[in-house]
């Protein structure tokens, strides 16, 4: 293994990397992916699209999932820190409606991949987060579904404070701090976990 290492994390699909950083008093360098690097830890896939994002403190993105042309996704925090949340939506699998957590920051600059047939989401932890992502499949309109972020068969532990309504609407939840929970629209929307 060269400068990133793998590894399997408990339910099968995602893998936590950790790049090599070289650091001194300038600055640093790091390789943020490395062909080689994951095919010798078993991860063959072929990105197709970077994308990035930018959100405030208490914005929740997700939990979403394409349904015909599902998306592996490598995910990583360039500025500030998210919970990054990964959901098993596999329904022949033994870990569907499981869940795995993260925190990805700029300072630990952890990367989180994410296998196909995952629903996916984040919450914003600092002022600011900008995030980007490698996916192995271009975004086809009309092709998203996703799930309540609060869903309580689920039962992501998102760290924060409220109690659930009957609906994803993040009203009266809140950060530690205070800050409210801010979702879109659409993502205000979103059901339960279909039924396996």
């Amino acid at each position: 293994m060269g400068q990133i290492k793998v590894e399997k994390l408990p339910i099968s699909g995602l893998y936590l990397i950790e790049p090599a950083v070289h650091g001194d008093s300038r600055g640093y360098f790091m390789e943020t992916y490395n062909l080689r690097d994951m095919r010798e830890a078993g991860l063959d896939m072929n990105f197709v699209q970077d994308n990035q994002s930018m959100s405030v403190k208490g914005v929740l993105r997700g939990l979403h999932f394409q349904k015909q042309f599902p998306q592996g996704k490598l995910v990583r925090v360039i500025k500030g820190r998210v919970l990054d949340v990964a959901v098993d939506m596999r329904k022949d699998g033994e870990t569907f409606g499981k869940w795995y957590a993260v925190e990805l920051s700029e300072d630990n600059k952890k990367q989180f991949y994410i296998s196909e047939g995952f629903a996916h989401g984040f919450l914003v932890l600092s002022d600011v987060a900008e995030f980007c992502y490698k996916v192995t499949d271009f975004y086809h309109p009309g092709d998203e579904g996703g799930i309540a972020w609060n869903d309580p068969e689920i039962g992501v532990d998102w760290g924060v404070v409220g109690k659930y309504c009957g609906s994803a609407n993040p009203d009266g939840y809140t950060l530690p701090d205070g800050t409210p929970l801010t979702l879109s629209d659409k993502d205000k929307k979103w059901g339960g976990l279909p039924i396996k």
